[in-house]
């Protein structure tokens, strides 16, 4: 065996155990999630822990969504999740579009300001958003709860890294046949850059459904609540007494986008290594 060989066996080793540490923090927390939901609130508390309930407490899937209105919050939910992102989406590829194979002044400054503005804190923002929404009259509003959130830095970032990789003279020998940008984005980049489009969906997807702090200052009835502001309302509901049915409204929320997830990922993975050798 050579002394590269050598070498490389412990780092090999190191590797797997850092993989295996990193799945941990990852794994145990959802593991912890799911099995609580199905403990009774007296084993949730038990000491040393019980990781596999004694007697699983299906009821408390049935408490938890009747102590809140869970209907009416998987519907604000899936209706503020599949609109934004579809309009985040469609913003970045066309942003990123514009980026990459149109001219226009001050292109290269205006892209340098968009990565700028994805380094500022989204809640730097939430006040003048608020006001912006307040004037329009859009509080406790879909609109509101939308429209604030549509443009997508990083979906925008994705796209055009990717988009640059694409041999200009694909689009230009589309270009001589007549086609329009619309034409090109539709029938040539979109297909070409379906794993980045993927990646950039899940990422709205996550960030839309996982949203809590603007659409509790935005909204100011059960009605019009979401469901990460609903897992609030529903302790409140609870207080702490029944955290077994807190357990499984938080895993009913999660549930839908780890299996979304679970779906796309080899997508995801493709998405964000596509573009990452070219800037």
């Amino acid at each position: 065996m050579t002394n590269a060989t050598t070498r490389q066996v412990p780092l090999r080793w190191l590797n797997y155990l850092l993989m295996i540490v990193v799945g941990a923090i990852v794994v145990v927390p959802l593991f912890w999630l799911v099995t609580s939901a199905l403990k009774p609130s007296a084993e949730i508390y038990r000491w040393p822990l019980t990781w596999i309930p004694s007697r699983p407490e299906w009821s408390n899937f049935i408490d938890a969504w009747n102590a809140a209105p869970f209907a009416k919050f998987f519907l604000n939910s899936t209706i503020v999740t599949v609109i934004g992102a579809a309009i985040k989406l469609v913003l970045a590829l066309t942003t990123a579009y514009a980026f990459v194979f149109l001219r226009f002044p001050a292109k290269n400054i205006l892209f340098l300001v968009m990565l700028g503005a994805l380094m500022v804190p989204g809640h730097v923002t939430l006040l003048v958003n608020y006001l912006t929404v307040s004037d329009l009259g859009w509080i406790n509003t879909y609109a509101g709860l939308i429209v604030p959130g549509v443009a997508s830095v990083l979906g925008t970032f994705l796209l055009r890294q990717y988009m640059m990789t694409i041999p200009k003279e694909l689009v230009e020998a589309a270009t001589m046949d007549g086609a329009g940008h619309l034409r090109i984005l539709l029938t040539l980049i979109v297909p070409l850059a379906r794993p980045t489009i993927i990646t950039v969906a899940m990422i709205a997807i996550i960030d839309d459904w996982n949203s809590f702090i603007w659409p509790l200052i935005v909204t100011n009835t059960v009605d019009m609540r979401t469901l990460p502001v609903g897992l609030l309302y529903l302790k409140d509901n609870e207080g702490f007494n029944n955290w077994g049915a807190i357990m499984a409204g938080t895993t009913m929320v999660a549930v839908p986008i780890l299996i979304l997830f679970f779906i796309a990922q080899r997508y995801v993975v493709a998405g964000l290594t596509q573009g990452a050798v070219k800037g």
